[in-house]
C-alpha cells in the first residue's frame, strides 16, 4: 500500500533524512479559494486585528438586512476555514471563534471580516505544522485571554496552544462560561 501522501485533505510530507514531518492544507485552502470565487484576492498581513470588536448589535434586525445577507455564504466559508483551523491552522483559531458565533444571523461587517480572515490565509496559505526529531521531548503550553471581550456578555475569551519539540501539538480558543471579575 505504501506510505499515506494525503489523509482526508491534509497533505503529508516526509525528509527522512532530515526527520523532518509536514502537515498541510495548501492544497485544500485553494480549493475553498476557488469555491468562494476568492482565488485572485490579494493576500492580507493578519487575519483579525485588536481593534476589530465584534457584537450582537452588528447582526442584522430586519428584513431588509436579513435579506442583503441571504445569497451570501457566510457559514460556509467559516465552516471550510474552522476545518483547516482545526486540522493544521492554529494561528485562525481567535478569529474562526469570534467569526463562528454570528453564522446564524451575520452582517455585512461580518462577512467583511471573514473575507479579511480569508485573504490572510491566503497569504500564508503555504504555512504548514513542522515536526521535528529532538533528543528532549519538553512540552510547552502557552495561553492567554481577553478580559471581558465579548460586547455582549462582558465573557472573556481564551486560548491556549501546546507545544511539543517545539511544534504545536495541541490549541484552543473559546469564551469563557462565566464573567471574569477581575485579572487578578
Amino acid at each position: 500500500m505504501g506510505e499515506a501522501s494525503y489523509v482526508i485533505g491534509i497533505k503529508i510530507e516526509r525528509d527522512r533524512s532530515q526527520r523532518i514531518l509536514g502537515l498541510s492544507q495548501e492544497t485544500y485552502i485553494n480549493k475553498v479559494f476557488e469555491r468562494f470565487c476568492m482565488k485572485d484576492c490579494s493576500p492580507g498581513i493578519a487575519p483579525i486585528v485588536k481593534c476589530d470588536r465584534f457584537s450582537l448589535n452588528q447582526c442584522p434586525s430586519n428584513d431588509l438586512e436579513k435579506k442583503e445577507m441571504k445569497n451570501i455564504s457566510y457559514a460556509f466559508v467559516v465552516r471550510s476555514l474552522m476545518y483547516a483551523q482545526v486540522c493544521t491552522r492554529p494561528d485562525i483559531s481567535y478569529a474562526i471563534g469570534m467569526l463562528g458565533k454570528y453564522q446564524s444571523n451575520p452582517s455585512l461587517e461580518y462577512w467583511k471580516a471573514i473575507k479579511k480572515v480569508m485573504r490572510y490565509v491566503k497569504g500564508t496559505r503555504d504555512y504548514k505544522l513542522t515536526y521535528k526529531r529532538f533528543d528532549h521531548l519538553d512540552v510547552v503550553g502557552y495561553s492567554s485571554s481577553d478580559f471581558a471581550g465579548c460586547l455582549d456578555s462582558r465573557k472573556s475569551t481564551s486560548g491556549y496552544v501546546f507545544l511539543l519539540a517545539k511544534e504545536a501539538i495541541s490549541w484552543k480558543s473559546a469564551k469563557q462560561t462565566l464573567v471574569a471579575s477581575s485579572t487578578i
